[in-house]
């Protein structure tokens, strides 16, 4: 399947990366390389691009898109979250801007077999990385009720959390739920049908809150914001693109704090 993926906020990245033609970037969800591909448009020969991406089909997309750029390109399969683990292996000490674009990507949600979407039947899958061996089916088919209406509610942000969790765990009594629509179909059993009408689809809120557990994505975004925050070179830039207030926060309180790292108490008039 062709990789294909639309690139949000595209100029406005390129412009705050304030790129500088000898430095070295990191996109940390390379994705189909969209944003990659502009970014190594910037840079000369001595430019470095690192493209860190979980997902194999990711990085061989990325891989042939970016060929006919000639900066240093290097691809790393891993998490965003291990840069410094990356970065070392590399002999690299800082970075001189990075991108993050969160969330699933459009050649994930329209590529049915990997589970995303709940506008496709497929097997609950939902990895980001396919070497992973935790899937939605494990969430879906072992959490008890409790545990998935504290996802569903704490990820996906459904005030219809405890009831869904409920038609789950009932639905699955006759057998274990394997396909994204035995899921949605119990979802939309569970949401009265004023609110299926009127809101999003009735599945979305369920199937973030799903992915996001399979993927860590949460601790994941928020380890990488500390540690990239911590191999950036003086003046490097960091830029974040974020669909949905749990990114935002999580983002937003790091960058805060790290720049403003004072504790003192007010009453003290100097810091030492």
């Amino acid at each position: 399947m062709e990789f294909k993926h639309t690139s949000v906020l595209l100029n406005e990245c390129i412009d705050n990366l304030n790129i500088s033609p000898s430095g070295i970037y990191v996109d940390g969800t390379l994705g189909g390389g969209g944003h990659s591909s502009v970014i190594c448009s910037h840079l000369s020969e001595e430019g470095t691009l690192i493209g860190i991406d979980r997902d194999r089909d990711a990085l061989n997309a990325a891989k042939q898109r970016l060929e006919k750029y000639n900066c240093k390109k290097i691809f790393v399969q891993s998490n965003y979250s291990d840069i410094k683990d990356v970065l070392r292996e590399l002999n690299i000490d800082g970075i001189d801007g990075a991108l993050l674009d969160l969330g699933v990507s459009s050649f994930q949600l329209d590529n049915a077999e990997r589970g995303f979407s709940y506008m496709a039947d497929a097997p609950l899958d939902m990895r980001m990385s396919q070497d992973d061996g935790f899937t939605a089916y494990d969430v879906v088919n072992s959490y008890d009720q409790k545990e998935l209406a504290e996802i569903i509610s704490k990820y996906g942000e459904d005030k219809w959390a405890k009831r869904i969790a409920s038609f789950i765990v009932n639905g699955r009594k006759d057998g274990p739920i394997e396909t994204t629509f035995q899921l949605v179909e119990l979802i939309k059993a569970a949401i009265p049908a004023k609110a299926r009408r009127e809101g999003p689809h009735p599945a979305k809120r369920t199937f973030q809150a799903i992915r996001i557990e399979v993927n860590d994505e949460l601790g994941q975004l928020e380890r990488a914001i500390e540690e990239f925050c911590d191999v950036l070179n003086p003046h490097g830039r960091l830029c974040v693109i974020s669909f949905h207030s749990l990114e935002d926060r999580i983002v937003k309180d790091i960058i805060a704090r790290r720049a403003n790292p004072c504790t003192c108490p007010k009453e003290f008039p100097v810091c030492i």
